[in-house]
């Protein structure tokens, strides 16, 4: 018997598939939708390893399943492109990063069409593409005249390798998340998104998404929301005073000093010769001001109460210091009202949206000395980023764009007088803030067909992407979300419904995988050797999707071996056999695999898969309505080799299009079952009964057992407990 050629026949439905358009999206109406959707790739220059596809894997098979359940399915793909990787690599290669993009993204393509995903090609973006960021500019343009967008002088993170500003979200234990370097405070002008404004609506909400607990409790973390209360210490002797707060009031008559955020505009005041002192406004005591490492200048103030008799930090800090520690009474509440006022604060600060490099959105702004800033008209989008040929970061707080005076040189759109254009460019988290929307609305996101197709597609069914995006992407894009909702532009209030995370696939040796630790599986030798549906059912057999695993070899050719044997079980069919030992198992089998794909645990359906083709290999013939249900439950992991076999049978149609099976409930229960005999609870024997045998008949069948009556001679049976199907427990005792 010849075996399975996966070149030949993964190649030739790929190209059908193509040619057919089987995956273009179903806008019929009546049907019901499900959006299911990757978190796009960033197309770096080493193209796909193996731990790549994991997810894209599972929105596959996800989708499949779906449209076979008689869903409209979108399933779109596209590239987030612009941004700090590209532009790194491109400076590390030579290479202009336009070009370095373009050529990555149609190497990531070419990789995973070898694997045969669903996609809609038709509806590719590319957040680099001048006709896809004139929305994302289109929509800052709206955040700057509803007054979310503004200028901001203030220190911010500046990192001295990638020499750009950076939001908090991008920094990880002070350093900057994308090169390990330790970040400085630099006052440099940057334009500054409020999502703080909707704080409180970002929090409310996560209580209505289907998300995973983890991701959810990151947010609320992130955001930070605190209860307390603002109080105002003077300065002994000078004007000014100092800001606190604090979620116990109650405590200011026991405060021996105040701490200041290294940072503080007042920190380098505070412990000299001149001692910085406040006034306690509750007793009128005088405190030292001191800098504590502990404050966080992006938090309350950058300054808090210390409070060492209750509280174990400012204890450690007053008693390292040499400050005073002292007991004092709680302040009653009119004493509390008479110090503060009642706030609430958050740890979440306002995005900070500029960069001070080339290769991202151009802010859609304009600077006239006599009109101030101005928006670009909407007419006059997008500002298309201009060819240069030296795009290198300057280091001085200006993007490489303010040495374009053909860019920067232009007309006041008020006034027509001599203007400048903004320089500094977008973060590369702007493009994916919305990009869902963009498979959607295919051209204008501000039209009456795109209103209808986001009243039919949003929110977002399912959405499957890394752990890791939990307090930048997912907050970026449901804030802007929200004021797209508020606008009026889309008709839900948030933008993805479900979520799934999934879990990293690690080398073989257990470590990421990365061209430094030399362990990176290149999926287009996997697909050349074994196949591409047998590393699809190797990567959701592997372990739970949402936990790392490493990656094994020895598991990939067991996942091969299992399409050969599907393979073989053609040579068994027949039309006229009806193999009544595997019809309750291929009913078990059918609602297994349904609900397993349903809730992501694609190991569990595997497995089903693989004991369903165990007992049907043990088979001497198999029925073809029998093997036609493998074929369709196995469609969604294998689709090459699900659609050949089914090609084989004579079908003319897609076994893609095919409905999904649906089980018998009264073929779930097994004809017959082992009923364990226990005595006191201790296994002394079992025995064979028809499935849903009477109490009683059981019962009997038990106390007549051979294996159990020297356990019940001469001792009187107190009770019988029948569990149906499982047991019979005979209590002597």
């Amino acid at each position: 018997m010849v075996g399975y050629d996966h070149k030949r026949i993964e190649a030739k439905w790929q190209k059908i598939w193509r040619a057919t358009g089987l995956y273009k999206t179903d806008e019929k109406k009546g049907k019901q939708k499900c959006y299911v959707l990757d978190m796009f790739p960033y197309p770096s220059g080493d193209g796909l390893h193996v731990g790549h596809p994991k997810g894209y894997i599972a929105t596959d098979v996800y989708s499949r399943m779906k449209r076979m359940q008689g869903h409209a399915i979108l399933h779109p793909m596209g590239w987030d492109a612009f941004g700090l990787p590209a532009e790194n690599y491109a400076l590390a290669n030579k290479v202009h990063p336009e070009v370095a993009v373009k050529r990555n993204i149609k190497r990531f393509k070419k990789q995973l069409e070898l694997l045969g995903f669903n996609y809609d090609w038709e509806r590719e973006i590319n957040t680099t593409d001048p006709k896809y960021y004139k929305w994302t500019q289109w929509i800052f343009l709206q955040m700057f005249k509803k007054g979310l967008a503004y200028q901001s002088n203030e220190p911010i993170n500046w990192c001295p390798s990638c020499k750009t500003g950076l939001a908090n979200e991008d920094l990880e234990d002070g350093k900057c998340e994308r090169c390990g370097s330790v970040v400085e405070k630099r006052p440099i002008p940057q334009w500054v998104l409020r999502i703080t404004d909707y704080a409180d609506r970002l929090l409310a909400d996560l209580e209505t998404l289907n998300w995973p607990d983890s991701i959810k409790e990151s947010q609320r973390n992130w955001i930070g929301r605190s209860e307390g209360y603002e109080i105002e210490f003077a300065l002994k002797g000078q004007s000014g005073k100092i800001k606190v707060f604090t979620t116990r009031p109650e405590t200011i008559l026991g405060v021996s000093f105040l701490a200041l955020a290294l940072d503080h505009p007042l920190a380098s005041r505070a412990g000299h010769a001149n001692e910085l002192r406040a006034i306690n406004p509750a007793n009128k005591e005088e405190l030292p001001v001191v800098v504590a490492p502990y404050v966080l200048s992006d938090y309350g103030f950058g300054a808090v109460m210390g409070v060492p008799a209750h509280d174990e930090r400012d204890t450690l800090f007053a008693k390292a210091n040499n400050l005073t520690v002292k007991n004092a009474p709680f302040a009653d509440s009119a004493l509390i009202k008479k110090v503060g006022r009642k706030v609430v604060k958050y740890k979440l600060r306002d995005w900070v949206f500029s960069r001070q490099r080339y290769w991202g959105e151009p802010i859609p702004l304009i600077h006239c000395t006599k009109c101030g800033v101005v928006p670009v008209p909407e007419k006059d989008l997008p500002v298309k980023l201009p060819k240069v040929k030296s795009y290198e970061p300057t280091g001085t707080g200006e993007s490489p764009l303010a040495a374009i005076a053909s860019f920067v040189n232009t007309k006041c759109p008020k006034c027509k007088g001599p203007a400048k254009r903004e320089t500094n460019t977008m973060p590369q988290w702007a493009g994916s803030c919305w990009y869902y929307l963009a498979y959607i609305s295919r051209g204008n996101l501000n039209s009456l067909t795109a209103k209808k197709a986001f009243q039919k597609w949003l929110p977002v069914s399912m959405y499957v992407g890394g752990a890791e995006h939990a307090t930048r992407h997912l907050i970026y894009a449901r804030f802007w979300h929200k004021f797209l909702f508020d606008i009026g532009v889309v008709g839900t209030d948030e933008p993805f419904e479900r979520l799934q995370n999934v879990g990293l696939i690690l080398g073989s040796d257990g470590r990421k995988m990365s061209k430094r630790f030399g362990n990176v599986v290149n999926p287009d030798d996997i697909v050349k050797k074994f196949g591409a549906d047998a590393l699809r059912i190797y990567e959701s057999f592997m372990g739970p999707f949402n936990q790392s695993i490493a990656w094994s070899a020895d598991s990939l050719v067991g996942a091969r071996r299992f399409v050969e044997k599907v393979w073989r079980l053609r040579e068994k069919l027949t039309t006229n056999h009806q193999p009544s030992t595997t019809k309750t198992l291929l009913n078990q089998t059918v609602k297994k695999v349904g609900e397993d794909i349903e809730q992501f645990h694609f190991n569990t359906a595997v497995s089903a898969l693989m004991i369903l083709t165990n007992a049907f290999e043990k088979e001497t013939a198999i029925a073809k309505a029998d093997f036609e249900i493998l074929l369709k439950l196995l469609a969604p992991f294998a689709p090459h080799l699900a659609e050949e076999l089914w090609s084989e049978l004579g079908h003319k149609k897609s076994v893609h299009t095919e409905r999904w099976s649906v089980f018998d409930p009264m073929l779930l229960r097994e004809s017959e079952v082992t009923i364990v005999i226990q005595v006191d609870g201790k296994t002394r024997g079992q025995f064979r009964a028809a499935s849903a045998t009477a109490d009683a008949a059981l019962e009997a069948r038990a106390r007549e057992s051979e294996s159990v009556l020297k356990w019940l001679a001469g001792k009187e049976i107190q009770k019988v407990i029948v569990v149906p199907d499982r047991l019979v427990n005979i209590v002597v005792a």
